[in-house]
């Protein structure tokens, strides 16, 4: 089976660029029965300048016909096309299993992204969550995983790993160990899975469903009115039900939230989201049914 550990996606999160390293320096940390794990630099122009991309976001660019137009050839976009030659193509792969690894300002905890709603995906969830208890599920189904921009579609399977709080172009030492953790467990998982040889999984497992994206209020010259309320800073999973504060107007109005039902925002206030004001997402919580191994 054939894996590959992508960091530095963005080139301002540095804790998977820091264990491409330690990883490069020490490749049995990755070795596992049954799969040949490589690493992989996403955006190397970006760590460069130390700065989160330098034209176009990266992990937007692995859209099919994004990938599919010569014509699109600044630097993100060139490096989409090499990437997805290297390790793609997207939808006839020759890499199993992309594994890309995510840094964010806000407090998400080692989050698993998935993409896909597959048995092996949902196993994958049960796997990790019991051997991190403190791991968040994110399922981001909204639409087809071939549909998605992201880098990690380009392998037959992919998943992201997203921790935080990290601020951008800093290590902190907990943070680098949650996504060291998960990332092996992802590995544990895929080589047991490989041989055939998946221990009794938990039937069911929490996760969060994204639902959609919230954006900062805006006057009609496109400046915020508002910023993201305090009750909000640093509470990624909580409850936001209908009613509770959301915005916090600079004039001091207060603007709440206007769903019909009670959500749970994550990447709140996401430093990386600046340029399109993006708020917080919102993901409703649910069980995901495991299948027996």
């Amino acid at each position: 089976m054939k894996v590959v550990v992508v960091g530095g996606t963005h080139g301002n999160e540095l804790s998977g660029i820091q264990l491409l390293k330690n990883w490069q320096a020490s490749p049995q940390q990755l070795a596992r029965p049954g799969l040949s794990v490589s690493t992989l630099m996403g955006n190397p122009s970006a760590y460069r300048a130390n700065r989160r991309y330098l034209d176009v976001d990266l992990n937007r660019q692995f859209v099919p016909e994004l990938l599919a137009d010569d014509a699109l050839a600044n630097i993100e976009q060139s490096r989409a096309k090499v990437i997805n030659a290297q390790v793609g193509p997207k939808g006839a792969s020759q890499t199993d299993l992309v594994i890309d690894l995510h840094n964010t300002t806000s407090n998400m905890g080692p989050t698993l992204i998935l993409v896909d709603t597959t048995p092996w995906d949902y196993q994958l969830a049960a796997y990790v969550k019991h051997h991190m208890p403190e791991a968040v599920i994110l399922v981001e189904d909204a639409k087809p995983a071939a549909e998605w921009g992201y880098l990690c579609t380009v392998g037959k399977r992919g998943v992201m790993v997203e921790v935080g709080p990290q601020s951008q172009s800093v290590l902190r030492h907990d943070i680098l160990e949650q996504m060291a953790t998960m990332t092996g467990l992802i590995l544990d998982f895929a080589s047991l899975e490989q041989a055939g040889d998946l221990p009794e999984l938990p039937g069911e497992v929490e996760a969060y469903r994204f639902i959609d994206t919230h954006y900062l209020p805006m006057d009609e010259q496109g400046e915020p009115l508002a910023m993201v309320h305090k009750s909000l800073e640093q509470n990624d999973f909580c409850e936001l039900k209908p009613g509770d504060p959301a915005y916090q107007y600079f004039d001091g109005r207060i603007g709440v939230f206007d769903g019909d039902r009670p959500l749970h925002p994550h990447f709140i206030n996401e430093a990386a989201y600046y340029d399109s004001h993006a708020a917080f997402s919102l993901a409703e919580r649910v069980t995901l049914n495991v299948p027996a191994r």
